[in-house]
């Protein structure tokens, strides 16, 4: 088989496509989780979309609608670790934590009780891109939509939170809705980003082209757009690169993100 002929294959485009855009919305995300140490909010939500994932599939859902039967759950979660860490005045890595451990709780414990469904949970735990079916990957160009149009309408303020929240906030900024806005978003995304490279990688996908990115923009504008196309760009070649050699798509999406990441690294220590 060439190169190009495996573009003869319909769910190989849909991959591909699905995967750019996902990539592109985690990357963008990235940079402001990554600026403002919250990284781990994606792994957090990772968690909490396998419990919800559990639910779905405990309720009979069909696999086209996992996806969207597992958002309420995972928007609902988000909102939570912001407000137990307002609330109970704890640490936003200790909220993380808490909520996240009750997810992942939620669905070893529907697993081990209801059976049956097992495969196809854990299924979602390393993801299957080349899965994906038409259903999903429009289901994908609408939230990518709606993502990217929510993050310019709010570009200003996620940018002013970013960098100094109180001089945000004494500017009049409403920093607990951007801060709403900006983990709602992470949670949408998160659900998506499962199918790539499942729920166990995801936050890879959201630090390592962020990070990447960070060691060589010098504007935060560069910065957001060199994340993109690192994201997109790993994405892409991982799954054409795991579909020639029958590799775990996912992990290898992981591996060509980490080395990226050592060049950027050694290059930003060269221009030194």
């Amino acid at each position: 088989m060439t190169f190009l002929e495996i573009f003869q294959y319909g769910f190989l485009l849909r991959a591909l496509a699905a995967g750019s855009l996902i990539a592109a919305l985690c990357a963008v995300l990235g940079v402001f989780l990554v600026l403002r140490r919250l990284s781990l909010i994606g792994d957090g939500l990772a968690h909490v979309t396998f419990g919800s994932v559990a639910i779905a599939l405990l309720l009979r859902f069909q696999s086209v609608y996992v996806s969207i039967a597992a958002i309420p759950c995972v928007l609902l979660s988000a909102l939570g670790i912001l407000k137990l860490a307002e609330r109970a005045r704890i640490y936003g890595d200790a909220a993380i934590g808490i909520v996240s451990s009750l997810g992942i709780a939620t669905g070893i414990m529907l697993a081990s009780m209801a059976g049956g469904f097992n495969v196809d949970l854990f299924s979602y735990l390393f993801g299957n891109i080349l899965s994906i079916s038409p259903f999903e990957l429009g289901q994908t160009a609408v939230l990518f939509v709606v993502v990217c149009a929510t993050v310019i309408l709010f570009y200003r303020d996620l940018f002013a939170i970013t960098f100094d929240e109180e001089l945000a906030r004494t500017s009049g900024i409403r920093v607990d809705r951007i801060n709403a806005v900006l983990v709602l978003l992470t949670a949408l995304t998160v659900v998506l980003a499962m199918k790539v490279v499942g729920i166990m990688l995801i936050s890879a996908l959201l630090i390592l082209p962020a990070v990447t990115s960070l060691q060589l923009a010098r504007g935060f504008r560069t910065a957001i757009l060199l994340a993109a196309v690192i994201g997109v760009t790993t994405v892409t070649a991982g799954i054409v690169l795991s579909f020639l050699g029958n590799l775990p798509t996912g992990a290898t999406i992981i591996f060509l993100n980490f080395s990226l990441f050592l060049a950027a690294f050694a290059l930003r220590h060269l221009r030194r």
